[in-house]
């Protein structure tokens, strides 16, 4: 009878350890938030010039969001305000032209070509100027100015060159009859023609305009993707314009702050994709560049660009 029991007893407590559950241990799962990350900012440096219009177009399209890339563009009135923005590195990158860019390079500063940009520069004639072979012309002494009053004017004229940096005193001199002529950037030369100058439009003969886009080296080298990608959206406004060029005209005179009536009197320039010129011109500026400051400039035509980003 003990045995009996105790097998029967035993047999219960198996019996009912089978039957019972062991809930198991569930751990709360940790929300994990998907990490965010933010668009790589470019700070660009533009000046007053029909070469703004692409930029400008971008960022007012979206093209640059588009792209996943966050763009800052900052107006330079002065050349050298851009140029200290560069070398301090407030900003990655600015238009410029090919003869800064070359000064910049002779002096050891890392800076290169990406992209010539198009901009335009009409000759203003005073009022009442009556043609004749000696003539005055106000520009920049190592400028684009120079370099185009070369050569466009000195097969016609003796040329007096009168080296004046700031642009509103070159447009006084002109209004005031003190010089005969001066070479400005569209739009604001327009501009000059509503007090009574001649707007006189001449074509380059290389085909090329000398003005550039740049960057940094150190831009270059940690934000490589996000310039291929600023290249990408300039290049989207850039086939908008050349559908319609009044996408140009509107976005000059708003972020530019122009007199409205001037409006269907700019001359825009035939706005091109992303490219750079061969090794001949570059080495043909190096070289009246070179002339004008009176020195040796030992620098590889090749060493002003970066290509990867032309496409």
């Amino acid at each position: 009878m003990k045995k009996t029991l105790s097998i029967m007893l035993l047999l219960s407590l198996l019996f009912l350890a089978g039957c019972s559950k062991v809930e198991p241990t569930v751990e709360t799962p940790v929300a994990v938030e998907p990490e965010v990350t933010e668009p790589v900012k470019l700070i660009v440096g533009v000046m007053p010039a029909v070469d703004a219009a692409p930029i400008f177009l971008a960022k007012e399209q979206g093209y640059f969001e588009e792209m996943g890339i966050n763009v800052e563009i900052q107006l330079f009135t002065n050349a050298q305000d851009r140029q200290s923005a560069l070398q301090t590195g407030a900003i990655d990158g600015a238009m410029s032209d090919m003869i800064a860019l070359i000064t910049n390079v002779q002096g050891g500063f890392d800076l290169k070509g990406t992209t010539l940009t198009d901009g335009m520069f009409p000759v203003l004639v005073r009022d009442g100027f009556e043609e004749k072979n000696e003539v005055t012309v106000a520009m920049m002494e190592v400028s684009v100015s120079n370099y185009l009053a070369d050569e466009w004017l000195s097969n016609d004229y003796t040329v007096e060159k009168i080296y004046i940096n700031e642009i509103p005193a070159r447009l006084e001199m002109i209004k005031n009859g003190n010089v005969d002529m001066g070479i400005f950037p569209e739009p604001l030369a327009t501009m000059g023609t509503l007090d009574g100058l001649e707007k006189r439009i001449f074509e380059t003969k290389d085909g090329y305009c000398p003005d550039v886009f740049v960057f940094t080296g150190k831009a270059i080298e940690e934000k490589s993707e996000a310039i291929e990608a600023y290249h990408r959206a300039i290049d989207l406004a850039v086939k908008d314009i050349q559908d319609d060029d009044g996408l140009a005209r509107d976005i000059l005179i708003e972020k530019l702050k122009l007199k409205p009536e001037i409006r269907d009197l700019i001359d825009l320039p035939e706005y091109k994709l992303t490219n750079l010129p061969d090794r001949t011109y570059a080495e043909n500026i190096i070289e009246w560049t070179s002339e004008v400051l009176g020195k040796e400039i030992d620098i590889d035509a090749e060493s002003l660009f970066e290509r990867k980003f032309v496409n």
